[in-house]
């Protein structure tokens, strides 16, 4: 590698460490209490990092301002601890860069291993109230997908009344998101040093009534019962994709064994409950 590519790099390191140092000082100046004291720290490291670039590059930087803007609003609409594991992602594909300009300049290993170490450990330290309830909210999600995308395909190839279903499928996605949110109060009630059952059974019936919403607005909208359940299909699809991607990125998984898995639960149960359904309006002859 020649020195014009090295000092490519070098620069492409510096621009990305002060614009992390800004995103983790602005969150740390909006956070208090324990987690506003670990932003702050990290956010001291990548400006560490930014003068050990600089002593390189002999050059003053400004930060990335889309990014900063990017990643607080990501912060606000999903939380802190979404936005910057995401972030984190993005600094495993600079791994490799680092790796190779390591043997000309030999800061870099020291920042690399500061970087993949000391502020993955502070990252793993912050207390999100949110993050704590993601079990409830896969409670609510995976169940509403579960019991309402079958109701709604066994129930649109028994009756073929887009109306009909959409008010059955509102009536069934309200008394089931109620159910949902009791039993999991009543679960956390009867655990020891467990989550908060309010706020538990909260995040539950929250995530199952969004579902529903998403599920079942296609049948007022088309008097197609086939567009109304292929639309409904999708979204399912869609909530899927978005909660597992949201998951994943907190607890640190792999997305793709975990999608497939809730995919092929959800859509399983769907096709089942639309034999069911068909089967129902051939034996008793069912005309609506």
């Amino acid at each position: 590698m020649n020195e014009k590519e090295i000092m490519r790099k070098v620069l492409k390191f510096q621009k990305g460490e002060i614009t992390e140092y800004k995103i983790y000082d602005k969150l740390s100046r909006t956070i208090k209490g324990k987690n506003g004291e670990i932003l702050k720290r990290i956010a001291e490291d990548e400006l560490k990092h930014y003068k050990a670039w600089s002593k390189y590059t002999g050059k003053q930087l400004k930060p990335n301002a889309f990014l900063v803007f990017f990643y607080i609003l990501l912060s606000r609409l999903l939380g802190i601890t979404f936005a910057i594991k995401m972030m984190e992602r993005g600094e495993e594909n600079a791994e490799k860069e680092y790796a190779e300009i390591k043997n000309q300049i030999p800061e870099a290993d020291e920042i690399l291993k500061d970087e993949f170490k000391h502020e993955r450990m502070l990252i793993n330290m912050i207390d999100e109230e949110r993050i704590g309830y993601i079990s409830s909210m896969v409670l609510g999600v995976n169940d509403a997908i579960v019991e309402l995308t079958g109701t709604l395909a066994g129930l649109t190839f028994a009756l073929r009344n887009t109306r009909i279903v959409g008010i059955a499928g509102v009536i069934t996605g309200i008394a089931a998101s109620l159910s949902m949110a009791a039993s999991e109060y009543l679960s956390q009630r009867s655990e020891i040093g467990g989550k908060k059952p309010l706020k538990a059974a909260f995040y539950t019936g929250t995530a199952y009534i969004f579902t529903v919403i998403l599920l079942v607005f296609p049948y007022f909208l088309f008097s197609s019962y086939i567009i109304s359940l292929s639309i409904t299909i999708l979204n399912a699809i869609l909530v899927i994709f978005i909660f597992t991607f949201f998951m994943t990125v907190v607890r640190s998984l792999k997305f793709r064994k975990i999608f497939i898995e809730m995919l092929t639960i959800g859509l399983g149960v769907a096709l089942t409950s639309f034999l069911i359904g068909w089967g129902v309006r051939k034996l008793l002859k069912i005309d609506i």
